[in-house]
C-alpha cells in the first residue's frame, strides 16, 4: 500500500450539506458563510480578526502592503525573513519592492532571535516569522525583539492550525498572522486563507484592499433586499483576494475537527520519537518548550538524504522535503552564505509521512526503513 507524505480527509456529508446551503440561497462568493468562518476563527483562537481570503499568500502580501502604504514604509526597506519556507513567505515581500533580509534558523528551523537581532539595520520595517511545520521556535523573543526594536511581526501561520504556544494562539504575540488552509493542510479546504490584524484599522484597509479597493462589498450592498446600493467608490488599486463561501462552507466543518485531527497528528509524531529513540543517525526535529504543535510535519535530520528517499520509494512510501534553501533560487542568490546552519539543515531534513489514516504498524514500517537507510 503506498504511504503518501500527506491525504486530507474530508467530512464529505457535512461539508455537502454547508455547500448545499450556498447553493439554495444563490450566494457562493464573499458573503454570509465567509462571515460565519471568520466569526468561527475567531472564537477559536480569540483573536479580534479575522478576513477570510482566496489564500495564505494573499494573506502575507495583503499583510506586507497594508503595512508598507499605512506606515509610510519606502521601495528597499527591509523586512527579515527566513530561507527555510515555502517560496510565498518571501515573494510577498518582493511584491512591495521591499528587500528580504535572511537570517538564520535554530534547531527548530525557526527564525534565530540571536540573528536575527545581528541583522537588524536602519532600514528594517519587520521580521517575517514561519512557524514551520507547526513548531513555534523561540517566537517569543523575537516577538520581544520587534516590540523593542519599533518592528512589525508577521507570522506566517500556515502550518500553525491549531498550534498552541502557552495555552494561546500564537497569533496574540503578531501585529499580523496568517493561515493556510490549502488542500493538504491540517484545516483543509480547496485553497483559502486568514488574515488576522491585531490593529482594527489595518483590518477595515485590508477588507479594502482585498475586494480591489472597492469602498464596498456586493454582500454589504445587498443586505437589504428591497433597497440595493449600487454605488461604491475605489480609492486605491487593490487585489482581488477575498474568499468565497463555498470555501468557507468546508471550513466550517474542517474546523470542528481541528483538534482531534491534531491529537492524532501528535499521536502520530510520538510514534515516531519512540521509534527513533537512541538513533545517532537520525534526528528528528524538535518542538519548542511550550508550544503545542499542530505538527503539519515530522521531520528528521539525516545525513545522505538522497539514499533514504530512495529506500522510502522503493517500499512505496513517499515524504517530502521542506524546504530548499530560498537562497539557491536566483532572485534571492544574493544571500547565498548568510546562513549557514539554514543551508546544511535544508540538504539534511526530510519530511516523514503525517496524515490521519496512519497506523503504527505504517509508522513503525517507515521508520524501520529510514533507520536501515541511514545506518
Amino acid at each position: 500500500m503506498t504511504v503518501q507524505i500527506f491525504r486530507p480527509l474530508f467530512h464529505v456529508d457535512e461539508c455537502l450539506a454547508e455547500i448545499r446551503e450556498c447553493l439554495e440561497k444563490g450566494w457562493t462568493g464573499l458573503g454570509f458563510k465567509t462571515v460565519q468562518f471568520e466569526d468561527a476563527w475567531k472564537a477559536y483562537t480569540g483573536l479580534a480578526h479575522a478576513h477570510f481570503l482566496n489564500s495564505a499568500t494573499a494573506g502575507l502580501h495583503l499583510a506586507v502592503n497594508i503595512f508598507k502604504h499605512a506606515l509610510g514604509w519606502r521601495d528597499g526597506d527591509e523586512i527579515i525573513s527566513t530561507p527555510i519556507t515555502f517560496v510565498s513567505s518571501n515573494h510577498v515581500i518582493l511584491y512591495e519592492n521591499l528587500k528580504p533580509v535572511f537570517a538564520d534558523v535554530d534547531e527548530f528551523l525557526c527564525l534565530d532571535p540571536d540573528d536575527v537581532e545581528r541583522k537588524i539595520t536602519e532600514r528594517t520595517r519587520a521580521v517575517m516569522f514561519v512557524g514551520i511545520g507547526g513548531n513555534a521556535g523561540q517566537l517569543g523573543r523575537v516577538a520581544e525583539i520587534c516590540r523593542k526594536r519599533g518592528l512589525k511581526l508577521i507570522l506566517d501561520a500556515a502550518h500553525m492550525s491549531g498550534t498552541r504556544l502557552d495555552g494561546a494562539d500564537p497569533g496574540h504575540l503578531a501585529d499580523a498572522a496568517v493561515y493556510s488552509y490549502q488542500a493538504v493542510k491540517n484545516l483543509p479546504t480547496a485553497d483559502s486563507g486568514m488574515l488576522c490584524f491585531k490593529d482594527s484599522a489595518l483590518d477595515a484597509l485590508a477588507r479594502r484592499q482585498s475586494w480591489l479597493g472597492i469602498s464596498k462589498d456586493t454582500y454589504e450592498r445587498a443586505k437589504d433586499p428591497g433597497a440595493y446600493s449600487w454605488m461604491y467608490d475605489v480609492d486605491t488599486v487593490g487585489f482581488k483576494y477575498h474568499g468565497n463561501s463555498i470555501m468557507a462552507a468546508i471550513g466550517m466543518v474542517q474546523l470542528k475537527y481541528l483538534d482531534k485531527d491534531n491529537d492524532f497528528r501528535r499521536q502520530v509524531a510520538g510514534w515516531y520519537d519512540a521509534a527513533f529513540a537512541g538513533a545517532n543517525m537520525v534526528i528528528p526535529v524538535p518542538v519548542a518548550p511550550g508550544c503545542l504543535s499542530s505538527r503539519h510535519f515530522y521531520q528528521v535530520e539525516v545525513s545522505d538524504r538522497a539514499t533514504v528517499i530512495k529506500a522510502l520509494n522503493d517500499h512505496d512510501i513517499h515524504p517530502g522535503v521542506h524546504y530548499r534553501d530560498n537562497t539557491e533560487y536566483p532572485m534571492y542568490k544574493r544571500a547565498r552564505g548568510t546562513c549557514p546552519n539554514a543551508h546544511r539543515l535544508s540538504e539534511r531534513v526530510l519530511s516523514l509521512p503525517m496524515q490521519l489514516e496512519l497506523t503504527r504498524e505504517d509508522v513503525e514500517k517507515v521508520a524501520r526503513v529510514v533507520l536501515d537507510a541511514a545506518s
